[in-house]
């Protein structure tokens, strides 16, 4: 996998999930849980989207 450096020397996956208008929980959860299984560690999110219970659970749930 690629990996991108950012200013503060951190790296972060070049590829990684967006969770806008992911309004369905069902589906916002399956996806991020689905992206983790694939290797995706780098989902983008914001509380703006009003789906942080959907994409927490799905992180928490895998193990990551």
């Amino acid at each position: 996998m690629d990996f991108r450096k950012l200013n503060n020397n951190i790296e972060i996956p070049a590829l990684g999930l967006g969770v806008f208008r992911m309004d369905n929980d069902k589906e916002a959860y399956n996806s991020v849980r689905k992206a983790i299984d694939l290797g995706y560690r780098h989902i983008d999110t914001a509380m703006i989207y009003e789906n942080e219970k959907p994409i927490g659970r799905a992180i928490r749930e895998s193990g990551v």
